[in-house]
């Protein structure tokens, strides 16, 4: 594989859904998670990413999952398998600590904080790609939860509309080993341009700030 390298002029990072209850002790999800999030330390390789990025000037994006609120759902003529465990475990519920961003991500000025997407994609039904056009964004970075749903899914929309794309592998992670393998070594190859660990990625950006 060739060396990894930025330009932090056209690169983004897209943190996807550092909730509370995603990958903080005591969130509703935490607990499916916390074996193979623990197992790559995800969660400290996600603010090393993010310290990262903020140090060598990216522009930061947070692709958000939409939190509960009451009467979600209820009128909708078709809900997805996801949104209805969302809706039924009431996930990232607004108002509430567990629809808070975990205080490590929470966004500084200047960053970007897309609309809340409804299903798996951050782009879908969201500004996300119209903010990454219109601060020049052609290449992204991705990291957050989960990696077999949102990031798959987020990552996948990305190659469609025509950023390259790099997956920071040990800042993802998923419910079993098994859902990890088949994200990281089966579905994303297809579309991410680089799947690395979060080492080569803050090497790249240590040496564009450098630059």
């Amino acid at each position: 594989m060739t060396e990894l390298s930025y330009d932090c002029s056209n690169t983004g990072l897209i943190v996807v859904d550092p909730y509370n209850d995603f990958i903080s002790e005591g969130g509703k999800i935490w607990p499916r998670l916390k074996e193979v999030a623990e197992a790559n330390n995800c969660v400290p390789h996600m603010l090393e990413v993010l310290n990262a990025a903020r140090q060598a000037r990216l522009r930061v994006f947070f692709a958000m999952h939409h939190r509960y609120r009451p009467g979600d759902y209820e009128n909708w003529k078709f809900v997805a398998p996801i949104q209805r465990a969302a809706w039924h475990r009431r996930s990232f519920e607004f108002g509430t600590w567990g629809g808070e961003f975990r205080a490590e991500f929470v966004p500084l000025d200047g960053e970007v904080v897309a609309s809340e997407h409804w299903c798996s994609s951050g782009f879908a039904n969201t500004d996300l790609d119209l903010e990454l056009k219109r601060h020049g964004i052609q290449r992204v970075i991705v990291i957050g939860l989960v990696a077999h749903t949102c990031i798959e899914a987020t990552v996948r929309y990305a190659a469609e509309l025509g950023y390259d794309v790099t997956v920071v592998k040990d800042a993802v992670a998923d419910y079993s080993p098994e859902m990890m393998h088949a994200a990281l070594e089966i579905n994303l190859p297809n579309y991410a341009s680089a799947i690395v660990e979060t080492g080569e990625v803050v090497t790249a950006l240590s040496a564009s700030n450098a630059a």
